[in-house]
This record gives structure tokens, C-alpha cells and sequence, in this order.
């Protein structure tokens, strides 16, 4: 985790939080299990090496999760689920990329635990994959006893 600006109780305009992870041909089987997603171009290196992405790329959702660690676990932090995503996939992800999730947040309501964010993922070569904004709830939750 890489929080910028030190946590309050509500988040602030501004503050930042990242996370990164390496994307293994691993999370592709584990996304297909849950999903039923077996594209091709997942699989199949023939077929990918002749799309548009010239080989094996990774599902969106797997891309995108590192933004509900994010959000689930830094900022907005516990207790946050989102409201709504707007994304746009700009880039393919493979298996050997090490991706990073960053969220900003552009507006914290003040009467309600709504939170107004920036996100993006980014490949280790500084390609953007995904780019948009989210808005996220965040449940204030009862310590565990």
C-alpha cells in the first residue's frame, strides 16, 4: 500500500493509494473458474498472436481487481464496496505484467460516507491499461470483539 496523505475518518480530495501485483497465467484459470470466461484470446496463443493484442492477454476483471484491493483495503479502506464503475480498458494486460491500481479521490461527502474516485491501473512499463472513475460506499464497521 502506498497512501500518500495520512488516513482521517473520511477520506479527503486529493489523497492517493496504490497497490501492485504480478498477473500470472494463474489468475487467468482462477478468473475463468468463477466466470466461465474461456476467450481464446485467454488461451489459445495461436489465436491471441493473431488478434489485434498479438498474444495472450488477461480478462478485464482480473486487470480491474487490483482497484477493489485497493478500495476494499486502503482507500476508501474497510468497509468500502463500489457504487459504480466507469472504466475504459485502454491497453492489454499478460500474464508477466506487474500491475499497479491507484485511486484518487476527487470528492468525500460530508453527509453521507460517499466517496468520489479516480482510478487506473498501470502495466510496469508505465502503460495505462484501464483508466475512469468509481464511486464507493463505505460501511462503518463495528470493531470484532
Amino acid at each position: 500500500m502506498d497512501v500518500e496523505e495520512s488516513r482521517t475518518d473520511r477520506p479527503r480530495v486529493g489523497q492517493t493509494a496504490s497497490r501492485s501485483r504480478l498477473v500470472t497465467r494463474r489468475d487467468i484459470e482462477l478468473f475463468t473458474e468463477i466466470s466461465g470466461d474461456r476467450n481464446p484470446l485467454h488461451y489459445d496463443a495461436d489465436v491471441a498472436a493473431r488478434s489485434r493484442f498479438g498474444g495472450i492477454v488477461v480478462q478485464g476483471g482480473v486487470t480491474t481487481a487490483v482497484l477493489n484491493a485497493v478500495v476494499a483495503e486502503d482507500l476508501p479502506g474497510p468497509g468500502s464496496v463500489f457504487l459504480q464503475l466507469d472504466l475504459r480498458f485502454l491497453a492489454p494486460v499478460r500474464p508477466g505484467d506487474v500491475i499497479t491500481g491507484t485511486v484518487e479521490v476527487t470528492s468525500a461527502r460530508a453527509d453521507k460516507p460517499i466517496t468520489g474516485l479516480d482510478v487506473q491501473v498501470a502495466r510496469d512499463d508505465g502503460v495505462v491499461a484501464v483508466s475512469g472513475t468509481a464511486v464507493c460506499w463505505t460501511e462503518a464497521l463495528e470493531p470484532t470483539p
